[in-house]
């Protein structure tokens, strides 16, 4: 066994034995925080796709690019296999209460029949069953494209507005496209949900749910006898159960729905979850591949702490071999303490790398703490890096072994 050092020098060998353990647990603790973050904002992402409750999606380049709203969700209602099809268009407005508080929200205009069959398991229980936002076909006031026909005025609001603002069903809010009420347009609050969490923006807590229609209307994007577009951000599709599970129907599906849509985008969930399955593989080798950096750097510190070690101990190795030990029996211990100095050195940096994450979980902005709170520490793979680390090392051991057994034996008991 090695000496690591005595009398003067134990301070000295303790601060080199401090510092091998602190450079390998810093080199692994990067890649336990990149990819535990990483891997649990892919893996958060993946789950949001596989428990959507539509699996096609329609969507158009630049702010409501999806025009005729309307018409197309009826076509795409024709198509054998698809039961529910839910244009939603989303612009920020201006809410006055009563009381003549104003705030920006988040306005989702949607075709309240259409939309509930969308959502997922998960969102549905956030949202009042049926929505009570009047017609659930939302043509009555569309009227064939005229806008014509009668507008309920009637608005969902989202849980933390209705509790910051005091807000009840049966109440009056005046929307507006812009920051002045007399441009606005009177509701009746008929209902609240919930908001739920995600990691694709910022949550919207102040938020309202009012009937497609009537946000054209108020924002200009209705049809008519103008120019306006009955515009619409996405198109979201949901299909029988037998088609949802057998991709070739689903393909199927989505090449049809193409076929109304020649210029828009048309993707899949199943398409979306490959992708990103396939780009998270990218991002974790990425991650690893930065990370080799820093545990080269770690690991040639060790390397040089292991022949400071093996110069220290010259007098001692070369008496050991003059009494017949074999030179196996001394490699054995030099590359034995360097294992253990890197196994010591990645547990601390698996810690550390977890205890920075949970320390962003807590005390980070707000972004960086949604991400962190996701993180999902893998022991399949965090074991993987611990067990690299410790093999790596022994290139380090060995690089010192070959300084050990070179050493002339009536040199080194000079």
């Amino acid at each position: 066994m090695m000496r690591w050092g005595r009398g003067g020098s134990l301070r000295h060998s303790r601060l080199q034995l401090v510092l091998a353990v602190a450079a390998i647990g810093a080199a692994v603790a990067l890649p336990v925080v990149l990819v535990s973050v990483g891997g649990g904002v892919s893996a958060h992402e993946l789950a949001n796709l596989q428990h959507a409750g539509y699996q096609i999606v329609v969507s158009a380049a630049g702010d409501h690019g999806i025009t005729d709203a309307h018409h197309y969700a009826e076509r795409i209602l024709a198509i054998a296999g698809v039961t529910a099809a839910s244009p939603v268009l989303s612009i920020t407005i201006d809410a006055f209460t009563s009381t003549g508080a104003v705030a920006p929200v988040l306005a989702e205009g949607v075709i309240p029949g259409q939309f509930t069959p969308t959502l997922s398991p998960a969102e549905a229980g956030l949202f009042p069953s049926p929505i009570p936002l009047g017609d659930p076909t939302d043509l009555n006031h569309y009227a064939n494209g005229t806008y014509a026909g009668p507008a309920t005025n009637d608005v969902l609001v989202s849980s933390p507005y209705a509790m910051q603002y005091h807000i009840v069903p049966g109440e009056h809010l005046v929307l507006s496209p812009a920051a002045n009420e007399s441009l606005g347009t009177t509701y009746t609050v008929t209902g609240t949900f919930g908001v739920p969490q995600s990691i694709l923006g910022p949550t919207g807590a102040f938020a309202v749910l009012l009937p497609l229609s009537d946000l054209q209307v108020l924002t200009g994007f209705a049809g008519g006898v103008a120019v306006a577009p009955d515009a619409a951000d996405t198109i979201q599709v949901s299909v029988a159960g037998s088609v949802a599970t057998n991709p070739t129907a689903l393909s199927q599906i989505r090449a049809e729905v193409q076929q109304l849509f020649p210029y828009y985008g048309v993707s899949s969930l199943n398409q979306e979850a490959q992708q990103l399955q396939a780009a998270s593989a990218v991002l974790t080798g990425f991650y690893l591949a930065l990370s080799s950096v820093g545990l080269t750097v770690g690991l040639l510190f060790l390397a040089l702490v292991l022949l400071r070690r093996v110069e220290a101990d010259r007098r001692s190795i070369g008496i050991r071999r003059a009494l017949g030990i074999p030179g196996r029996t001394i490699a054995r211990d030099i590359l034995g303490e360097g294992a253990v100095l890197a196994l010591t050195g990645a547990a601390v940096g698996v810690v550390g790398g977890y205890l920075i994450v949970e320390s962003l979980a807590r005390w980070a902005t707000a972004a960086v703490q949604e991400a962190a709170q996701l993180a999902v520490f893998d022991p399949v793979l965090l074991g993987e890096l611990v067990v690299a680390v410790v093999g790596l090392s022994l290139l380090a051991g060995a690089v010192a072994t070959r300084s050990a057994l070179r050493t002339e034996i009536t040199e080194a008991l000079r």
